[in-house]
């Protein structure tokens, strides 16, 4: 325990006082995006019951495909993949990767899976965090989960020494993550809540949720990460739309829409009219994924020290949406916004300046005095202000607004449901 606590500690005091730039601030831009595909080689993943499909191959399909995709979308947008091909990755050398190309965003891709039974089924998107601690429901659900993807680095050479004595099946490892929370977390959280959205409409439509859980690779990762687990490989039908070429094809199209979210509000860039399309009807579920030859860049992965995660004061308990301010210690005098009334006829325009798990005061010091309307989306309570029934009114609020909140982005409400405004 001793030697996994001191580099912790150790990276904490380095990273002090490192300052994050914040998302939307003149001249930022969303560069580069690191795709990584799960698993691959040696190290299969999750296999399905009849052993003809695995989940490496499943997560390189649809990582390759997304790849492209952003590519073709986004040509100014550098498109990194950790593994082009069916070879074994480490964990370690995956973060690398990542921090080596001082990427913006880190997408990793997977595939769940239970050992008994086959009704668990859907999606689930994960952020770095602590679960709960132990004896929590939400702990006990996600730590097989968790044991499994990082149970990886056994597969690698020397690992003991090279994860600094980090044990994956030891639970008092995961405790130790509370250490080190990622200084990224707000915006995790935000891609994650925009992936949730875009993988709610097809294929897959159940969601399990956007989660914070100790997974290594989003520890090792200094940037906006999140792990996607696009369906379970133990379920009839998340298996036969995994195993359809179309249906691998729409969570692409999927993750590319919440990529396309996200960088509207990273830098402004607006959101391409994507064309819609409809999911054919799956392969037979004894047809096995084939992988195919990516053409996407792939990174070099030298052997240097990954960039460390910076450490934040947020609260991990509820997920959030966006990053909690990280300046309200002093809260600057700002004129209240005009009146925010439930009661409009039609469709409202605002600014959204917080999404947090659990609910606040209205008049918490955090909102610095402008009146705030909470509107409610799934685990999820988004406070907006600065609400007009004109666009060009709510324009000119949001110009006094983003003074105070520079990660607040304009929405639009209508019948209790909020969406970026383009």
């Amino acid at each position: 325990m001793k030697s996994l606590l001191r580099p912790f500690l150790a990276v904490i005091a380095a990273l002090a006082f490192a300052i994050p730039v914040p998302a939307q601030a003149p001249g930022v831009k969303l560069r580069t995006v690191v795709i990584d595909p799960g698993h691959g080689g040696k190290d299969s993943g999750c296999v399905s019951r009849d052993k003809q499909t695995y989940e490496k191959t499943i997560t390189l399909d649809i990582g390759t495909k997304l790849a492209k995709k952003i590519a073709a979308a986004y040509p100014d947008v550098n498109v990194v993949m950790t593994r082009s091909e069916d070879v074994f990755v480490e964990l370690e050398k995956r973060a690398v990767t990542a921090n080596n190309a001082h990427a913006n965003l880190f997408i990793s891709i997977h595939v769940n899976s239970v050992d008994k039974g086959t009704t668990a089924n859907g999606y689930s998107i994960h952020c770095l965090g602590q679960s709960a601690r132990k004896g929590n429901d939400l702990f006990s659900k996600n730590l097989d989960l968790v044991k499994r993807e990082n149970s990886v680095i056994r597969l690698e050479d020397n690992y003991s020494t090279r994860y600094q004595g980090f044990n994956p099946d030891d639970e008092q490892s995961y405790i130790l993550f509370n250490l080190m929370q990622n200084a990224h977390l707000g915006n995790s959280l935000a891609f994650a809540g925009d992936v949730a959205t875009a993988m709610g409409s097809d294929p897959i439509r159940t969601s399990r949720g956007v989660h914070q859980d100790p997974f290594w690779v989003l520890w090792r990762t200094a940037m906006p990460s999140v792990l996607i687990e696009v369906g379970f490989i133990t379920n009839p039908d998340d298996l036969q739309t995994m195993r359809s070429a179309d249906g691998r094809e729409a969570i692409a199209d999927n993750l590319l829409n919440a990529f396309a979210q996200f960088k509207f509000r990273y830098d402004g860039t607006p959101v391409p009219d994507f064309p819609k399309r409809t999911a054919a009807p799956a392969a037979p579920l004894a047809e096995p994924v084939e992988a195919k030859p990516v053409e996407a860049k792939p990174a070099e992965t030298p052997a240097a020290e990954p960039a460390e995660a910076k450490p934040v004061e947020t609260p991990v308990a509820e997920p959030v949406e966006a990053k909690p301010a990280e300046t309200v210690s002093e809260p600057a005098e700002a004129k209240p916004a005009e009146a925010t009334p439930d009661n409009y006829a039609g469709p409202v325009y605002g600014t959204q300046i917080l999404a947090i798990g659990r609910e606040m005061d209205p008049s918490d010091e955090f909102f610095r005095g402008y009146k705030v309307r909470c509107i409610r989306s799934g685990r999820l309570n988004k406070y907006v202000t600065g609400i007009s029934e004109s666009l060009e009114s709510a324009r000119k609020n949001f110009a006094e607004i983003r003074k105070f909140f520079p990660d607040a982005y304009m929405v639009k409400i209508q019948d209790d449901i909020s969406v970026p405004v383009r």
